[in-house]
């Protein structure tokens, strides 16, 4: 009896993976030599299906690809459902490891590399984990090796400006919501946008449509975008502190030019920094993880 296949689409379908990705890593990895049908077309057999099942947890996990595709001979040669790994043993690549090749990289001012790596992680893991597990960490990482000296404005910008490519394209590849409406800016006077745009991120994720204004939002721009959109909730991004009585001159103003009622939030190291200047206002700090569902309404 002739052994059934699939067509890519519905390999796809059936392992949980994109057609472009099983393509990719055909391309780049050799996962995978799929039949030809006459015709030309890949077709897929319930063992690739399996292993292509296999791959995607293992990525899902975090581990890269490059790593996975490594293991490809131990699935193929386990017993069971076509190679489905039951019970084996694998080494576990994790965020760590891909931070770790973007500071090496930096530190040498490979931006190719960088590149590099940030791909294979978008290509691994989900847009939200990829976010949290690694880009967000990463800046975290290479904000502190700045500040200590052990990485120049250079080798900085060079890892954030990628960085924030990605961010971006991730951001407009994500659903955007149709109930709660968030309007999202940084503070007058602040340059670093990468939480707002990670911050964007998680709510469309979760359902929420997002106005995203960015850097250095004047208070009364924002209060006339506010006063046009009537957005359920503004969110705020103070990073760089400046002291309190700056914080707090800066919060007050933009209160003053939102409409009344409007719930405002905000999140970065100088909020926390100042929480006590926000509970005055009657602001909200960004602090805690059940705080997303606050902001998107779930």
């Amino acid at each position: 009896m002739a052994e059934r296949t699939y067509r890519i689409h519905i390999a796809a379908e059936l392992a949980g993976v994109r057609v472009e990705l099983i393509r990719a890593w055909e391309r780049r990895y050799g996962v995978l030599r799929p039949q030809r049908t006459p015709a030309g077309y890949r077709v897929y057999t319930d063992r690739d299906v399996a292993v292509l099942k296999q791959l995607k947890q293992l990525t899902d996990e975090g581990m890269a690809i490059s790593e996975a595709a490594k293991l490809l001979p131990q699935l193929l040669a386990e017993p069971g459902a076509g190679g489905a790994a039951v019970g084996l043993a694998l080494p576990r690549s994790n965020a760590e490891a891909w931070r770790a090749s973007v500071l090496t990289a930096a530190q040498a001012y490979d931006q190719p590399a960088v590149s590099e790596v940030l791909d294979e992680v978008l290509a691994a893991l989900p847009p939200l984990k990829a976010c949290e597990e690694v880009l967000a960490p990463l800046l975290c990482d290479v904000g502190e090796r700045w500040q200590a000296g052990t990485l120049t404005v250079a080798q900085e910008h060079l890892v954030s400006q990628m960085v924030r490519a990605r961010l971006v394209s991730l951001l407009h590849a994500a659903p955007q919501g149709r109930h709660r409406h968030a309007v999202l800016a940084c503070f007058p006077d602040e340059e670093h946008e990468m939480g707002l745009l990670g911050a964007a991120l998680r709510l469309r994720h979760l359902g929420a449509r997002v106005t995203l204004l960015g850097q250095r939002v004047p208070a009364s721009d924002l209060g006339r975008a506010v006063e046009a959109l009537r957005p359920d909730v503004v969110g705020l991004s103070s990073v760089m502190n400046r002291g309190e009585a700056s914080f707090e001159a800066v919060l007050t103003q933009l209160k003053q030019a939102l409409p009344a009622g409007v719930p405002v939030w905000v999140g970065g190291a100088a909020a926390r920094s100042h929480r006590a200047v926000c509970e005055r206002l009657a602001v909200h700090v960004f602090q805690r993880e059940e705080d997303w569902a606050h902001l998107a309404g779930a």
